[in-house]
């Protein structure tokens, strides 16, 4: 996005649609290899993930972007009504996945492809048409992500931002009991769940604690929510 705003030369409003198409793209192509060619889904996205970062460092040649349009600290940096602009836009994105998976016919379908794929053919639900959907969605979203990210850094870094948080991502949604198998958890949770990955971070930092033990403790974290997921799905199969 910073590249492309200030490389390219484009408008930001412009270089921010570019980057969606392009985040768009890469989530059909995460869903149609998922669906038509029956590739593990961790395969795929690693694959994406690796050539993305060394897209990045190609075109940045590793060092950082600046001068990017004031469009961004606008919407990273802003305060609406004493209220910091990106934490709006979470609420937004937030209640807009809440109402499409809990109010929606098409929400309830992601929940059934998600909780058994064979009973939700037969049900005559198109799953596959279902996941890809929500691998856009889901890229859409990361890009989106990106430009507050953006906006509060003030520069485009290719190298060491985002490092890591896919794992707090996976950790946030388990421990907000979200479901490794799929067809569980809720919006809702998942924000908890966020939440207190961030306030245990927070307070790591606080206590002046080293950054190194700090991933021991989010790794530790992501260990047991993994194991309460095992648990509670064992238990599950064992009642049914």
């Amino acid at each position: 996005m910073s590249w492309l705003d200030v490389r390219a030369g484009l408008p930001a409003g412009v270089a921010v649609l570019a980057t969606l198409a392009v985040a768009g793209l890469v989530g059909l192509v995460h869903g149609l290899a998922v669906t038509r060619l029956r590739m593990p889904p961790f395969v795929v996205t690693l694959v994406t993930y690796t050539v993305a970062q060394g897209v990045t460092l190609a075109i940045t040649s590793g060092t950082s972007i600046v001068g990017i349009s004031p469009f961004f600290g606008d919407v990273g940096q802003s305060y609406l009504a004493q209220i910091p602009v990106p934490l709006v836009l979470f609420a937004a994105v937030t209640a807009a996945a809440w109402f499409f998976l809990e109010r929606t016919y098409a929400g309830r379908h992601v929940y059934a492809v998600g909780g058994n794929p064979e009973a939700a053919r037969l049900a005559g639900i198109r799953g596959d048409r279902r996941v890809v959907s929500m691998y856009v969605a889901s890229s859409l979203v990361s890009a989106f992500a990106g430009m507050l990210v953006l906006g509060r850094m003030g520069v485009g870094s290719a190298s060491g931002v985002g490092v890591g948080w896919e794992l707090s991502a996976i950790a946030a949604a388990v421990i907000g009991g979200v479901s490794l198998t799929g067809g569980q958890g809720r919006v809702v949770g998942i924000v908890a769940g966020a939440v207190l990955l961030e306030l245990i971070n927070n307070g790591l930092t606080t206590l002046q604690v080293d950054s190194d033990y700090t991933n021991i403790v989010l790794g530790c974290v992501l260990g047991l929510a993994i194991t309460a997921d095992r648990l509670r799905a064992r238990h599950v199969a064992r009642r049914s």
